[in-house]
């Protein structure tokens, strides 16, 4: 269906903030964005530092990105804009397209609460969240055991200090890139002294034996916060 045509419903039978027109009401579009979301996080991994989009500085923005394009027309030419290394044979979400959606182009909830009519316009949505706002406001807690992740979902960190207390990293299952029978997480490390960061691709058995405890999705780790699915992915009545 057409943006356009698309009568806003100011519902959110949820309460989680997000309005019911924004959420992907069936199976295909819901695979669909799956698709998009984890490919296109994917490809970033692929492509050359200097061909990413400037706008990939860290792990929140990596994921901002793939989620707005994720849900875009991939039409010739969103092909020729986008500039990635391959490309996939995704059906697009059909609901709406951005950046023609009724809130325009601010995707992303920004303050606690359920969604109310004004919001559409006071501010509450904006096309910028760092990782605690997606945590918090656009996604929903699935388990804290990695097991349970869909492609598509995202595993949140918080550490106790300055600097980047939240990090997540992106489920995408098995690769659509590159096939294998392993299945991956990707993320951007955030910059390091003055140095843009790095986006890597770990396999599950990688990131689940890293180094350093405090970066296991598992449950016996504090610092884990869990699985999150975004809100506009969220099934129910």
């Amino acid at each position: 269906m057409a943006a356009e045509r698309v009568k806003p419903s100011f519902r959110d039978w949820a309460l989680d903030g997000t309005p019911d027109f924004l959420r992907l009401d069936d199976d295909s579009d819901r695979e669909a964005f799956r698709r998009w979301f984890a490919f296109l996080a994917e490809a970033q991994y692929f492509a050359a530092a200097d061909e990413r989009p400037s706008e990939i500085v860290d792990c929140a923005a990596l994921a901002r990105y793939a989620y707005r394009e994720a849900l875009r027309r991939h039409d010739s030419a969103w092909a020729g804009e986008a500039h990635l290394p391959l490309m996939a044979s995704i059906a697009s979400v059909q609901k709406y397209s951005f950046p023609h959606t009724p809130l325009g182009p601010a995707l992303y909830r920004l303050r606690p609460g359920p969604f109310l009519p004004g919001d559409v316009e006071n501010g509450a949505f904006g096309q910028f969240a760092n990782a605690q706002t997606l945590q918090r406001f656009n996604t929903f807690l699935v388990s804290r055991n990695a097991a349970a992740s869909m492609r598509g979902d995202l595993f949140f960190f918080r550490r106790g200090t300055e600097g980047m207390p939240f990090h997540t990293m992106i489920f995408i299952g098995h690769s659509q890139v590159a096939p294998s029978a392993l299945r991956y997480v990707v993320y951007d490390t955030g910059p390091r002294e003055g140095r843009r960061g790095e986006i890597k691709r770990l396999s599950m058995d990688e990131v689940l034996s890293y180094p350093d405890p405090q970066w296991r999705p598992v449950a016996a780790n504090p610092n884990f916060l869990g699985v999150f699915r975004w809100n506009i992915l969220r099934t129910g009545s």
